[in-house]
């Protein structure tokens, strides 16, 4: 299978001051398409920063992250926007959906901004959220929408976009037990469709749903490892 995330020999180090802190130090990762990852780590083990990487939210201090086949210390800033807004889609845990605004319009905005005309954008957004089981919710603004709710309208509208990878940070972090399962259920369901899908997280229990799970601590890759089929 093609690879749509690698790695090689990746170091992030940010300087404040006179201090250096290494966030990544050589780490080495490839990820197929249609692969479902955890990357699995406590606080201040890298694995926000990795995340941003493959992301393209940031660039590496030395070695390469390719994203889709192309590198991204190659890309100048609108490329790498481009890129991000190509090939991902973002789930975040503390959902960042827009104020004062609906559900519907939420989910129309990722495309909106790729040159989408208003009809196909309104028409895609709510598809997508009728299959999420939101059709009900579309003029719904985020105040009236509880907090499993909230997190659907998120995923919908990283989905919206039909990305080759989803990148979903800590989606479950925000939710009660009930929800957040609903949430990795979503997950498993766009993974057995064909998505890539990186879930980002500290918690062992969420980390076990995902078949591969990529253990880092202090900017290294502990071990990486797979469910027995």
């Amino acid at each position: 299978m093609p690879k749509v995330v690698e790695l090689q020999d990746v170091r992030r180090e940010y300087q404040v001051g006179d201090q250096t802190t290494v966030a990544l130090d050589g780490v080495s990762l490839s990820i197929e398409r249609g692969e479902f990852v955890a990357i699995v780590g406590p606080s201040g083990s890298g694995k926000s920063t990795m995340m941003n990487l493959i992301g393209c939210l940031d660039r590496p201090s030395a070695g390469e992250v390719r994203i889709s086949g192309s590198a991204t210390k190659d890309l100048n800033d609108n490329e790498l926007t481009n890129l991000r807004s190509r090939s991902i889609g973002f789930v975040f845990q503390q959902f960042q959906l827009l104020p004062n605004t609906t559900a519907l319009e939420n989910v129309m905005a990722p495309l909106l901004y790729q040159g989408i005309s208003t009809k196909k954008a309104k028409q895609s957004a709510t598809e997508m959220l009728s299959r999420l089981g939101l059709a009900d919710r579309l003029n719904f603004d985020r105040n009236r929408l509880s907090g499993g709710q909230q997190q659907r309208v998120a995923s919908a509208r990283a989905l919206v976009t039909v990305p080759e990878i989803v990148l979903a940070d800590e989606p479950t972090g925000a939710l009660d037990t009930k929800t957040g399962s609903q949430v990795i259920d979503l997950l498993k369901e766009l993974n057995a469709e064909g998505r890539t899908i990186i879930l980002i997280t500290h918690d062992l229990e969420i980390a076990a749903s995902a078949p591969r799970r990529v253990f880092l601590r202090d900017g290294k890759v502990e071990r990486d490892e797979r469910s027995q089929k």
